[in-house]
C-alpha cells in the first residue's frame, strides 16, 4: 500500500497573475490537460475530497491558477484547461500569458502531470505541453483518464499507441478512472518520486 500524503490537501490561494503566486520555495507538481479531460476530478480522487479541485459540467470552467497545500511547501497545482473552452479572444491570450509565466518562473516546479482521455489521441496542445517540458528539463507523467470507458483490451492498445507518440525517457503513463477508483497508487507512487523524495 502506498502513502498516500495528499489526503489531507487543502486550498491556499488562486491566482490569475505572476505576483499573485505563493512564494516560490519548496516543490510543486502542475496538473494540466484540455478541458474535457477531467483533470479536477482527477485531483479531487487522489486526494480523497471531491470538493477540493471544482469540478463542472461545462468544460474550461478553471480559470485561475489554483493552488493546494499538501504539507509544508509541498504544493498541488491545478491549472486552467486548454484547447476547448468557449472563450474569447482576449481571453484565452490572458491565459496563455499566465501559464507562460507560470511555467518560465517557477524554480519550485518539480513535473507535470498531464491528463488526457483515454479516447482521445494526443492532441497538438498535448504534444506541445511534453515538448516543452522536455526543453525545461521537466519530467511528465500522463494519466489516461476514463479508462472505465473502454475495455481493456481498448486500454492497451491506446496506453502502446501513445507510447509510440512519446520518448519514454523522459514521459510516464498509466491508465486512470475516477469513477472505478483504479490507478490512485500508481499515480500517488509518481507524486510521491516527485515531492517527497
Amino acid at each position: 500500500m502506498v502513502n498516500n500524503p495528499y489526503r489531507g490537501s487543502q486550498f491556499l490561494t488562486s491566482a490569475s497573475k505572476i505576483n499573485q503566486f505563493p512564494a516560490d520555495i519548496g516543490r510543486e507538481v502542475a496538473f494540466i490537460g484540455r478541458s474535457n479531460v477531467g483533470k479536477s476530478s482527477v485531483i479531487n480522487c487522489l486526494t480523497d475530497n471531491k470538493s477540493l479541485a471544482k469540478t463542472s459540467k461545462t468544460p474550461g470552467r478553471t480559470r485561475l491558477i489554483n493552488f493546494f497545500t499538501v504539507k509544508d511547501d509541498i504544493r498541488l497545482v491545478d491549472l486552467p484547461g486548454y484547447g476547448f473552452a468557449r472563450v474569447d479572444t482576449a481571453t484565452k491570450r490572458q491565459w496563455g500569458e499566465m501559464l507562460n509565466d507560470y511555467f518560465m518562473e517557477r524554480s519550485s516546479l518539480a513535473g507535470i502531470i498531464l491528463i488526457i482521455d483515454i479516447r482521445r489521441p494526443l492532441k497538438a496542445g498535448d504534444l506541445e505541453m511534453i515538448d516543452w517540458s522536455e526543453r525545461a528539463g521537466l519530467p511528465v507523467h500522463l494519466i489516461l483518464n476514463k479508462a472505465d470507458k473502454l475495455p481493456f483490451s481498448r486500454q492497451k492498445k491506446a496506453l502502446q499507441d501513445i507510447k509510440k507518440q512519446v520518448d519514454e525517457t523522459h514521459v510516464s503513463m498509466q491508465l486512470f478512472s475516477v469513477l472505478k477508483k483504479t490507478g490512485i497508487e500508481e499515480a500517488v507512487f509518481r507524486l510521491n518520486t516527485w515531492l517527497m523524495g
